[in-house]
């Protein structure tokens, strides 16, 4: 039997290939949600749950410019605000946390976005997913995003056996050091996006094929 030190050390190093391979198949892997500040990307991420970030973005303008502060939205009639956001889905439990979540900036931080997962994730409508999307691309912060494309991913690749996003947070968090945080999970999601799919994945075009430990995985 394997140690446990040198299979998890083992796993470390095939995540790290998998990585360099993302790398060079997509260098530039930004995040897709259009802002122009933590507080609209905030919103925004509120917005994309259950949504595309394509929907989102056609939606995001014209909320931004009717209500451009966290003390505007906070402030906004919630029917205003459906109508705005409907297209995104779930519009009605949206539109009560974006607003309650523009009074808690306003009130809390004097408008500013929190910095702190603590912070993010006492805001309404924030979970440990969308306080890692700010935390990561806002600010800067080591943080991984576990989202339904990551979490496809890193159980397909045999980074994790668990379907609860806070455990796969800490499986990958063994896997890499912080600095690496970010940039890797940003690649896995849009890796599952548009590679690793969930009923179609197209392993013909896989960059981490070689890698991948799948058993269902099609060939190449």
């Amino acid at each position: 039997m394997i140690p446990k030190q040198l299979q998890q050390k083992a796993r470390q190093e095939r995540l790290g290939k998998i990585a360099e391979n993302l790398i060079r198949s997509m260098p530039a892997a930004e995040m897709e949600l259009d802002h122009r500040t933590p507080w609209e990307l905030l919103i925004a991420t509120i917005l994309s749950a259950q949504c595309t970030d394509e929907r989102v973005n056609r939606v995001t303008p014209a909320l931004f410019r009717r209500y451009p502060t966290p003390a505007d939205l906070g402030q906004a009639s919630q029917r205003d605000v459906e109508e705005v956001i409907r297209s995104t889905g779930f519009f009605k439990s949206k539109a009560k946390n974006i607003i309650a979540c523009g009074r808690a900036v306003e009130e809390k931080f004097h408008g500013k976005v929190p910095e702190t997962m603590e912070e993010l994730v006492g805001l309404p409508g924030v979970g440990r997913k969308t306080a890692n999307v700010l935390l990561g691309n806002a600010f800067g912060k080591p943080a991984i995003v576990v989202d339904t494309h990551v979490k496809r991913v890193a159980n397909r690749l045999g980074f994790t056996t668990s379907d609860d996003p806070t455990r796969i947070e800490q499986d990958l968090q063994r896997l890499l050091p912080p600095a690496r945080w970010t940039a890797v999970s940003q690649r896995l999601l849009l890796h599952g996006r548009y590679v690793c799919t969930a009923r179609r994945p197209q392993c013909e075009r896989c960059p981490i094929y070689a890698h991948c430990t799948w058993k269902q995985k099609g060939p190449a």
